[in-house]
């Protein structure tokens, strides 16, 4: 009888072990926000149908909407239709509007989606090239006004909150100058003023994160030994630097990503956008639960995604991770 082996490849490494803990990481992860979702309409003070359908419902109206969301049923049973339900892509139906969820959830999704990769691309766009820029020119100590300025900038911008941000340039840009909409519009420059408030914050604290580590990476052996060989400053800070500070800055940047779709909520509101952020307002406002449950498990498993993501994205880019936790 013989017994099956790995393949040759695969014996020994570090991979299979680290594939193995970051899929039980995600699917424990996606097992609580499922179980939390569903307890959250449980965990209401009173009668969450009552408080949605408001107190001079009929008592009738009451008991048939009760029975049409299960909530008769015991517990568990109510957990095994809840979990078989999302299995089949059934997130039931919402109380305001009667639509199914998923249907509703469809309609606003690709509108928060295109706020948050918009304001991430601006974020990168900006952010590396400035961290870089200040990098090169307060190396070694070297311009100490231009690092106060760098830095105070960014710690100040950085605390703002997007909500003020976004108040702030529609008070300044929209209302004040007329430059941009003050909300909604089909064109694109309707997008300026909501991915600019998502952008700007973020921006802000990766620049400081690509300036710290490229400045740790510039005092590195191999960028002076590239130096003593004489290269080009740029294939010195391009090639050979940049690449090896980019890691903590990636960790970074895949939390701002998630941050940032959770950041829509309250930015959609201030510019009426049709995402998810302003339906999940106007959900809770109504007491729409099986839309902000619906709502709520979209962001969760949004940020579970990124988080996995991010994590292969680090064991391809430093192998040395990956093993060193195997």
């Amino acid at each position: 009888m013989t017994t099956a082996t790995a393949p040759a490849g695969l014996r020994g490494s570090p991979w299979p072990a680290f594939a193995a803990r970051r899929l039980t990481r995600f699917v424990v992860s996606l097992w609580a926000l499922v179980t939390a979702a569903f307890l959250m309409i449980h965990l209401v003070p009173g009668d969450p149908v009552r408080a949605a359908l408001g107190l001079t419902a009929p008592a009738d109206l009451v008991a048939a909407k009760r029975a049409e969301l299960g909530l008769d049923d015991p517990l568990w049973t109510q957990y095994g239709h809840y979990l078989r339900g999302l299995l089949t892509g059934d997130f039931g139906t919402s109380m305001a509007s009667g639509q199914p969820v998923t249907q509703v959830i469809g309609d606003r999704l690709p509108a928060t989606l295109q706020l948050a990769v918009l304001a991430f691309a601006v974020v990168v766009v900006v952010a590396i090239p400035v961290g870089v820029g200040f990098a090169v020119l307060t190396r070694g100590g070297r311009r100490r006004g231009a690092e106060l300025g760098f830095t105070s900038v960014t710690v100040f911008v950085a605390a703002i909150p997007e909500f003020l941000v976004a108040v702030g340039l529609v008070a300044l840009l929209a209302v004040g100058l007329g430059w941009f909409p003050v909300a909604g519009g089909d064109d694109a420059s309707a997008y300026v003023l909501p991915v600019a408030a998502l952008a700007v914050g973020p921006a802000a604290v990766l620049a400081r994160m690509v300036r710290v580590e490229l400045l740790s990476v510039l005092g590195a052996d191999f960028v002076r030994t590239a130096r003593a060989k004489r290269l080009p400053a740029r294939l010195v800070y391009v090639r050979h630097a940049l690449p090896n500070a980019l890691t903590a800055t990636l960790t970074l940047g895949g939390l701002m990503l998630t941050a940032m779709v959770a950041g829509t909520v309250l930015v959609e509101n201030v510019f009426a956008w049709p995402g998810l952020g302003s339906t999940i307002v106007a959900s809770i406002l109504q007491k729409d639960y099986p839309l902000v449950q619906g709502v709520v498990l979209v962001y969760g498993v949004g940020v579970l995604l990124v988080n996995l993501l991010v994590d292969v994205v680090l064991g391809l880019l430093d192998p040395r991770s990956a093993i060193r936790e195997a």
